[in-house]
């Protein structure tokens, strides 16, 4: 088993420590924080060790080395990760800019490290019989679609939302990944982007934690609405908002020349997946309730707009994926030329909104192969 230290014990760190009761090749040893009660809280919880990240990452015993820092760090850590000769999971995005991006991916390539990147919710079982689904034509050849992502903001619930209102936050470069992705395992690469955008105010308050009623200030539009055309000819409309306070639309809705596709939540693992293939007909739901990564084990609500009270989150698939393939010598599939290429349409789709002009992206990359459930089966306790 392959050993694996942690760079940034904030928020999100509780569901990877969690992956470690659902995967079987995951196994936390050692953590960082720049805020050492972050880092001591982490360490004393899971019984693991506290390092600095230059002992961290010259640590013999770490293989892996996943990073949970905010975006704006992202490529800075690493960078530093891959220079120190680690394979490196990063959470979503991969970098805040493609340039820094493009130079990760050719520093693993040369150095041959494996160089990972959320979101992996498109292996969940949602995504993955959405996949099937298509792949065997179910609806036909998908030529349009639209998508949805919209709630009040970071700060309904974040004691400190401050990075999602600079420069390098936003709502596409938070919630953009996951979308993206998905579109991009079911469809195929996309290939331009024209957009436009909105702030809508001009300071968030906060609204919970030590913080409570905090002004921040906002630098960066928060509401985006834009078409994406795919390599396949499909066009895609996209709204992606921390500006709404409630709305009824479904996330992702694909339409082909035989039926229609209401594919589940691109943020999380679970479904069904529900089509309707006549005018007027019912919509049928397929569920994935037996498949492994589809399996409800969340039980609550946030109270965030359109949220199942009932959820599958299995965080952590990819990284247990690319541990894997580490030991399997296999391509993992949330691997860098993908998340490069998300990168790519996400900075495109803020550039189109900025300069009022379709772009065209400057990355292709391959589907990721499909994650079947003998696949899955290899790194499932």
């Amino acid at each position: 088993m392959l050993n694996v230290g942690l760079i940034g014990c904030g928020n999100i760190a509780e569901t990877y420590f969690r992956s470690q009761e659902y995967f079987n090749n995951i196994n936390f040893i050692s953590c960082t924080d720049i805020n050492e009660e972050a880092a001591k809280k982490c360490a004393d919880q899971y019984n693991i060790k506290i390092q600095s990240v230059d002992d961290l990452l010259s640590n013999p015993d770490i293989d892996v080395i996943l990073n949970l820092t905010v975006p704006q760090a992202h490529h800075e850590v690493t960078k530093k990760i891959l220079l120190a000769g680690k394979h490196s999971y990063c959470e979503k995005p991969l970098s805040i800019s493609f340039e820094q991006g493009k130079e990760l991916v050719e520093i693993a390539k040369e150095k041959n490290i494996y160089l990972g990147n959320a979101p992996d919710t498109f292996l969940g079982a949602g995504g993955q019989l959405s996949r099937q689904l298509l792949d065997v034509g179910e609806i036909g050849d998908v030529q349009l679609g639209n998508f949805i992502f919209a709630f009040p903001g970071v700060e309904t619930f974040h004691h400190n939302p401050d990075s999602w209102y600079k420069k390098g936050g936003g709502p596409i470069i938070d919630m953009g990944p996951y979308f993206f992705t998905m579109l991009v395992h079911l469809l195929g690469p996309a290939k331009n982007v024209q957009s436009r955008g909105i702030k809508v105010k001009e300071n968030r308050i906060i609204d919970a934690g030590p913080r409570k009623d905090e002004k921040v200030i906002v630098e960066v539009p928060t509401s985006y609405t834009f078409n994406v055309e795919f390599r396949s000819g499909a066009l895609i409309q996209g709204f992606i908002s921390f500006d709404v306070i409630n709305h009824q639309r479904n996330h992702m809705e694909l339409y082909g020349t035989k039926g229609s596709m209401i594919v589940p939540d691109p943020n999380m693992f679970g479904g069904p997946v529900t089509i309707s293939k006549e005018i007027g007909s019912e919509w049928v739901d397929h569920s994935v309730d037996a498949m492994h990564l589809g399996k409800v084990n969340i039980i609550n609500h946030s109270g965030r707009t359109n949220e199942a009270p009932q959820q599958s989150n299995y965080r952590g698939a990819g990284l247990a994926d690319l541990i894997y393939a580490i030991e399997n010598n296999t391509e993992h599939r949330c691997n860098g030329n993908l998340a490069l290429h998300v990168l790519d349409l996400i900075e495109s789709t803020i550039n189109a909104a900025e300069l009022g002009q379709e772009i065209t992206l400057q990355t292709t990359c391959n589907k990721p192969a499909p994650f079947t459930e003998d696949q899955i089966s290899h790194i499932m306790k």
